[in-house]
């Protein structure tokens, strides 16, 4: 279902209430079950604010699972660390009727670590359960308290996160003294928040009822522009240790340098001395920084760290130094250390990282918006972005992980909101060469040299490193000519401002042309084929390119010698405001030079757009199908 950081969590009721509440499949009403593939029947989430070092999070919620395709709803998954302790877990399972089929007790939850496959130190544990129910549908109800430590980071309330479920009724409560200070923010709420005071205690409540499923409509923003969401964070925290507060961007990044960075970038005198020996006869400052980067990308290696504070705080650059290896917080603040010992200055950076351009709120400031650090350098004519994780990407490349979003730099002065690099559709190329030479029989012997550059530039980067052999492998997945066989194949980087990628390759395809009676016939398309995409009527959602690119073939064909040319397709030509595609073929003696361009424009459009852009690829799926015929050549008899 979801994680407990952004989970749904219960009041004080207990299982014996739960129990006596109805969970038959006929109660659902009609208008829930549209599209849905499971339904919330119950969310509630209790947030007791008992002291700065002291939050009770309570669970308890109910779902009923109507599909196959609904069993992601139905998983459990409580993470706890020292910080962070289970006071108890239970769960029932409950039939179409409503029935009790069966209660699980903790015992039968597993328990792991939470520790990812590249992490050395992490204390974070989960419990989770998903239950073995193959008979549909199934209610799971379960209930979990958790005492957390710390008052730094509130759960988010996210009812519902995903398409294709509906929402009975949901529930945000949050406790605290009257004198416990909060900002909050709702988005896609269409009710309002009610408070109760009295003396003890303050009360907010925020509720969700009667939520229909929502289709999975194919280039759709982010969920939580449409999905509702109820953020929380306090004026006044504590995190273990160490206290602060923070109202806006710039104060929470004035926390950061005083409470979470300050000398925590000081390297080694030994160190210092030998990276000023490293750049000494290097004057531009952006190739001394380059220079240095690469030093850091071959001396370190990528170990998260996430313990305790250690999740916020980077470890010191002495001991990333010393023991070569950091998780992203480390190694930035190591780069930011090294950079400044020789007079560069740098910005330690936070942002969320994702395939998903997601940007920090600008008019609300909460220490849970991000995952992941970068560094921003400043130089006097333009900044530059490293992601210090990274041992091969090149010297201010960021990709897709962290590209055109919002993130937060801690600067000297403060927190200050910044955008990263964006890679515009245009500046996001392939572009390939080719030349085909067909024999008599259709098969086919080729060569060609593709380039990659802006967001395109890492499209080959899983091959990068690994054996020949290998790569051969990847390629013919890559490539789904018939029968290929690859001659040779080589990769080519260009680390340089704009880098680029080079791929050079030779190959033959037995069979590519096909061959019937006198005919002769080849698909030009032989490499890059376009794909329908999914038809939905009716739109909703805004439609939201996110990332466009530009992709250009040229295919110069040698065709056979006895063969002559029996029509050509019609060039062909079309546009929309989110992109361009045009076919050209030309004759030239017995060669045929096809050229493809597809242009596609990242933007936002209106839903009834969506219509067009389905014809769109519609149209270049059929485009890219396009074959030629051939018929042999009369020979003269004497």
């Amino acid at each position: 279902m979801r994680l407990l950081s952004c989970v749904f969590f219960f009041l004080l009721t207990g299982f014996d209430t739960i129990a006596q509440q109805n969970y038959a499949v006929g109660n659902i009403p009609p208008e829930l079950m549209v599209r849905a593939s499971a339904v919330i029947r119950n969310d509630e989430l209790s947030i007791e604010v008992k002291d700065l070092n002291d939050v009770v999070i309570r669970v308890k919620a109910a779902v009923t699972v109507l599909n196959k395709n609904g069993d992601r709803e139905a998983h459990i998954y409580v993470w706890y660390n020292k910080t962070r302790q289970i006071k108890f877990i239970k769960a029932a399972v409950y039939d179409e009727f409503g029935l009790l089929k069966g209660k699980i007790a903790e015992k039968e939850f597993k328990d792991e670590s939470a520790a990812s496959n590249y992490s050395l130190f992490e204390d974070s544990r989960v419990k989770k359960f998903s239950p073995a129910v193959t008979t549909y549908p199934y209610t799971l109800e379960y209930e979990y308290e958790v005492r957390s430590k710390q008052s730094l980071i509130l759960p988010e309330w996210t009812p519902n996160t995903t398409t294709g479920v509906s929402l009975e009724n949901a529930k945000l409560t949050l406790i605290c003294k009257p004198d416990f200070a909060i900002r909050f923010k709702e988005e896609n709420y269409a009710g309002k928040v009610n408070v109760t005071d009295t003396e003890e205690l303050k009360t907010y409540t925020w509720e969700v009822h009667h939520l229909k499923a929502l289709r999975d409509e194919p280039y759709s923003p982010s969920a939580d522009t449409y999905l509702p969401v109820v953020r929380i964070a306090p004026v006044k925290f504590a995190y273990q240790a160490v206290n602060g507060s923070f109202t806006n961007w710039l104060e929470y990044g004035m926390w950061m340098n005083e409470k979470l960075l300050l000398n925590r970038d000081l390297v080694p005198a030994e160190t210092a001395a030998y990276i000023k020996e490293l750049v000494k006869d290097i004057d531009d400052p952006r190739l001394k920084a380059k220079k240095i980067y690469e030093f850091v990308q071959n001396k370190t290696r990528y170990v998260s760290v996430q313990i305790g504070i250690g999740g916020y705080q980077p470890i010191t650059a002495a001991e990333v130094d010393r023991l070569g290896y950091g998780d992203c917080k480390g190694l930035v603040n190591y780069t930011k250390g090294l950079l400044k010992v020789v007079g560069i200055n740098s910005y330690y950076t936070i942002v969320e990282a994702g395939s998903d351009k997601k940007s920090a709120i600008t008019d609300f400031a909460s220490m849970n918006q991000f995952n992941h650090a970068i560094l921003c350098i400043p130089f006097p004519k333009d900044t530059t972005w490293v992601d210090c994780t990274s041992k091969t990407l090149p010297f201010g490349y960021l990709g897709d992980f962290t590209d055109d979003r919002i993130a937060l730099a801690c600067t000297e002065t403060g927190g200050k909101l910044i955008r990263t690099p964006a890679y515009p559709s245009d500046a996001s190329s392939q572009i390939r060469k080719a030349n085909f030479k067909l024999d008599e029989k259709g098969d086919l012997n080729g060569e060609m040299t593709t380039t990659f550059d802006g967001l395109q530039y890492d499209n080959r980067a899983e091959l990068i490193n690994e054996p020949y052999t290998e790569q051969v492998k990847k390629l013919q997945q890559i490539y789904t000519l018939n029968n290929l066989e690859i001659k040779s194949f080589k990769l080519e980087e260009d680390k340089g401002r704009i880098p680029v990628t080079t791929e050079r390759m030779k190959f033959y395809a037995r069979e590519y042309a096909s061959l019937s009676g006198d005919r002769y016939f080849i698909t030009l398309n032989a490499l890059n084929r376009g794909r329908s995409l999914k038809e939905v009527h009716n739109r909703v959602n805004k439609l939201d390119i996110s990332r466009g690119y530009t992709d250009i073939d040229e295919i110069t064909y040698t065709l056979p010698d006895n063969y002559k040319m029996d029509g050509l397709p019609e060039n062909f030509k079309m546009e929309q405001p989110f992109g361009q595609y045009s076919i050209d073929i030309q004759e030239k003696g017995n060669t045929l030079v096809y050229t493809r361009k597809l242009h596609l424009k990242e933007g936002v459009y209106p839903p009834e757009k969506y219509e067009d852009l389905v014809n769109f690829y519609q149209r270049v799926a059929e485009m890219d199908e396009s074959r030629i015929s051939m018929v042999k050549r009369i020979v003269n008899q004497k």
